[in-house]
Formats: structure tokens, sequence, C-alpha cells
């Protein structure tokens, strides 16, 4: 059986295409959930955590947090957070992103949600007390993507996961170290 080379050029071409039209139409979310036990008391990490203003002293990039509407803390409130992408002390890029509580009844739950440059995500975060100097802290993610970052969280989930491990493993160390 003999394959022309226009068959095999059609074959080799199409193929991004096809992949490109299938991630954009077929994929675009990102489930899951990361916990960590940090050795301090669930009273503690609820101040420690509801707190924005506290998310510089452990998320790495964070360059600024301002209200827009609502009070802080409250349901309904929202804000601006810049976040810097630091590679080699060289900012490669920043990210404006919008914060709007969902719900805030810690520890049992605070939902809140992120909007930035096509991604929308849905974080849940909660607090379980294992001893009264240990927590469990559960946070559960929820990314919708759409255009190009459809593209990059086809590519790169695990990015997404990692970088969440990362905030848990910082305010694990920033907590125990107050």
């Amino acid at each position: 059986m003999k394959i022309s080379i226009k068959k095999i050029l059609l074959i080799v071409l199409s193929f991004p295409i096809t992949l490109v039209l299938y991630i954009l139409l077929f994929t675009g979310n990102i489930k899951y959930t990361e916990e960590i036990e940090i050795n301090s008391n669930i009273d503690s990490l609820i101040v420690l955590f509801d707190n924005p203003y506290n998310m510089k002293e452990y998320m790495e990039g964070i360059e600024s947090y301002i209200v827009l509407s609502g009070n802080i803390r409250e349901v309904g409130a929202k804000a601006e957070l810049v976040v810097a992408f630091i590679e080699k002390d060289v900012v490669k890029r920043r990210i404006v992103m919008i914060e709007e509580i969902i719900t805030n009844n810690l520890p049992k739950e605070k939902k809140v949600t992120y909007t930035a440059d096509g991604v929308y995500n849905i974080v849940t975060n909660r607090f379980e007390k294992v001893s009264e100097n240990k927590t469990k802290f559960i946070n559960e993610q929820e990314f919708e993507f759409k255009g190009y970052m459809k593209i990059i969280s086809f590519f790169i989930p695990s990015a997404f996961k990692k970088q969440s491990r990362i905030y848990l493993e910082d305010f694990k160390e920033f907590a125990e170290n107050q």
C-alpha cells in the first residue's frame, strides 16, 4: 500500500489544527484539593488567614491588595490584587486579579473568586481542628479557562497545583513562626 506525500503532509499539518480546536472546544477546567497540617491552634490560624494583608507575608509576588467595594472580609467585598511573577530578581509579568468574597464563615469555609485575563478561579478554604495545637488546612481550587489560557492549562495543568502547594507550605511556615 502506497501512501502519497500529499496525504502524509495533510495528516501532519492537520494534527496541530485539530489539537488546538480540541483544546479550545473541549477542555478548560481544572479542579483539585490540597491540604496541609499546621502546628498551630485553629483560632490563631483563622485570624492570620482572614487578614488579606497577610498575603504579602506568605504569597510571593503579591504587590498590592486594594479593597474596591464592600467591607473587608465580608461577603460581597471586592478587591484588586496585583501579583508579580519574578524570575532571577526580574519581574517577568504582572497579573491583576479581582477577588470577590462569596462566603466567609471560617473555620467551616471561606470561598472567594479570582478573575483575571482568561481565568476564573473559585477557591474554597477550610480549617479543621486536629488537636489543641494542630490544624488541617484544606484548599480546594477550581479553574475555568478561556482563550489562550485553555491552551496553557492543557499543557501544564500541574503548574497550578504546584503553585497552590507552595502557597500552603508558605502559609504553614508563616503561621508557625508567629
